[in-house]
């Protein structure tokens, strides 16, 4: 009931500022309302976004391919609202996802309520080039992970992402840059969090997670962002490169990846807490139609395994460590077509259990609005263990006002 009435207030809403203004000067790509208040007190933009995708996938059964498995989903449908409140150095942000595995993961520890908000973040500019970030956002973890779902240049991210990502948290951001010549521009960012993701609201359950992260700009900023969103739709005229450098310590975490995974709940009712370690080292590069993104990722943990309160007995649980690298590149022809491709391995600790994967990948997109309104399919071979596993295809459109 409380999404029925929320949805129609959204709606209620948006069709008031439409009616308002028949005729608007904004064009699709740029966000579906830009209201700015005659004083110039806040302004809001709104823009809707929605993935379709249809997957076909052969699994190996030791002899031959059987036949496939089809599936059609909404992979995701967001409500974006952003601007700035009181002064136009107080910006925020507020995404809400709709489809079923943006809010899916309810639990005790969220009231077994599904999760609709993605972003609820006040950026605040105090001084120069120093921002405080509060809320709940993205960590500035490895770069696939902070280029949004909206700009991506496969149909979806690397499984480097899938498992070793530390995603969104709640808690505040302290973010600066440096210029350190002519070109060359560092930025640095910190942040304290609370360590288990998105959505949380029964209190805080072990320590807090600390997020530390510095960025290279050897050669300038990047074309509208460009560091962060992937293909080189600009098509840069000069070589642009960003390293980046992550350290994120989760506390006591309480959960197998930290931010997300099971709780690791004991028979007593407590929670079994160690502290876990996530590094990243990564890349991205974009010249003349030509793009690469390159990532590294590591975890590790004090204790894997989970025991019970005699601290001997294990729980069944186990933390996911290991190490992951993933390369991608593509090149945009002038006709916006795209020919991108990706290789990713995995290898975990053998106390998870869990066997080194390797995945190829090859894609071809047409960006007929560049991210704002795209085709994108693509083709992956996956084997677990050196084995043969798996042949995926998936076929897809997003559209973003």
């Amino acid at each position: 009931m409380k999404l029925k009435f929320s949805l129609i207030a959204i709606a209620i809403f948006t069709l008031t500022f439409v009616d308002a203004q028949e005729i608007s000067d904004t064009k699709f790509g740029k966000g579906l309302i830009n209201f700015t208040a005659k004083d110039s007190s806040f302004s809001v933009k709104f823009a809707p976004r929605f993935q379709v995708r249809s997957i076909s996938s052969w699994d190996h059964d030791g002899n031959q391919y059987v036949s496939p498995e089809h599936n059609f989903i909404v992979r995701r449908a967001r409500l974006k609202f952003d601007g700035f409140a009181y002064s136009s150095k107080l910006k925020y942000k507020i995404e809400l996802g709709l489809s079923n595995r943006d809010i899916s993961g309810a639990n005790q520890f969220n009231r077994n309520t599904p999760r609709y908000i993605l972003d609820a973040v006040i950026m605040w500019n105090f001084a120069g080039n120093w921002e405080l970030w509060a809320g709940q956002t993205k960590l500035p973890g490895n770069v696939e992970r902070v280029v949004s779902s909206a700009n991506m240049q496969l149909v979806d991210r690397s499984l480097l992402n899938s498992r070793f990502n530390i995603d969104r948290d709640l808690g505040i951001q302290l973010r600066h840059k440096t210029k350190l010549g002519k070109d060359f521009l560092m930025r640095e960012k910190l942040s304290l969090s609370q360590g288990e993701g998105r959505n949380v609201t029964e209190g805080n359950e072990g320590g807090l997670q600390y997020t530390a992260r510095v960025e290279f700009l050897p050669f300038g900023t990047f074309k509208s962002k460009g560091d962060y969103s992937q293909s080189d739709l600009k098509r840069e005229e000069k070589p642009k490169l960003m390293v980046g450098l992550t350290y994120n310590y989760n506390q006591n975490a309480v959960r197998e990846r930290g931010f997300a995974g099971d709780y690791m709940l004991r028979t007593d009712g407590t929670l079994y807490e160690t502290d876990q370690t996530t590094v990243f080292a990564d890349a991205m590069f974009k010249y003349n139609g030509f793009s690469f993104m390159g990532e590294y990722a590591k975890r590790t943990a004090d204790d894997e395994i989970a025991t019970e309160a005699d601290g001997v007995t294990p729980t069944g649980d186990v933390v996911l460590t290991g190490n992951a690298l993933n390369l991608q590149a593509g090149y945009l022809f002038k006709s916006n077509y795209e020919i991108a491709g990706r290789y990713t391995q995995t290898n975990f600790e053998s106390i998870t259990n869990r066997a080194p994967e390797r995945q190829y990948t090859l894609g071809v997109n047409k960006f007929v609005v560049g991210h704002k309104l795209k085709v994108q399919s693509d083709i992956s071979y996956t084997t677990v263990d050196g084995n043969e596993d798996n042949i995926t295809f998936r076929l897809g459109f997003d559209i973003h006002f």
